[in-house]
């Protein structure tokens, strides 16, 4: 969450998401609060930190979306919300085609490269633009430092194989990359 917009009470979301059509759609939006937050924030009447917004009201305005919270009254309300992380049900997201992936779908599963040699395990993923790349914390074998991550574009010419039920991704990479 951005901030505030206006003075009415709505907020600004900058959506993650590569369209935003199940955002607007959805009249529940799941909060997790700003880091280091999560007790009594003034501004929202003293009440604990919400788990939900209730959207009354939501549009795209100038690549941002801008929506009114029930319950959210006055710009300093809005402003309480600052820094939180909004998340949609599951049931909102929308079917993907064939070979496309939701990252949270991608994130906890094992890349193994053609020989067999266990690269990593995905934890989170880098948009570049014109496509992603799989961020990979060393495998338990390998004597890398805690602080040292394997980028590994996730891309046909080099991801072979995701299945989601094996929870596993096999790559045409080499450990020495």
């Amino acid at each position: 969450m951005l901030g505030a917009w206006g003075v009415k009470g709505w907020i600004k979301v900058q959506s993650f998401a590569a369209h935003s059509k199940a955002l607007l759609s959805t009249s529940r939006w799941l909060v997790r609060p700003p880091e280091g937050g999560g007790g009594a924030q003034p501004g929202i009447a003293g009440k604990k930190f919400p788990a939900q917004l209730r959207i009354s009201e939501s549009r795209e305005h100038g690549g941002v979306i801008v929506a009114n919270v029930d319950g959210v009254l006055d710009r300093t309300q809005a402003e309480a919300l600052r820094g939180a992380k909004l998340f949609l049900a599951r049931a909102h997201f929308p079917p993907t085609k064939a070979g496309e992936y939701y990252w949270v779908d991608l994130i906890g599963l094992s890349v193994v490269n053609r020989q067999g040699e266990v690269m990593g395990t995905v934890t989170g993923l880098i948009d570049t633009g014109p496509h992603s790349v799989l961020r990979l914390a060393p495998s338990e074998s390998e004597s890398k430092a805690e602080d040292e991550e394997r980028l590994i574009p996730f891309v046909a010419a080099y991801v072979d194989d995701v299945d989601l039920t094996g929870r596993r991704i096999t790559v045409d990479w080499g450990l020495d990359y």
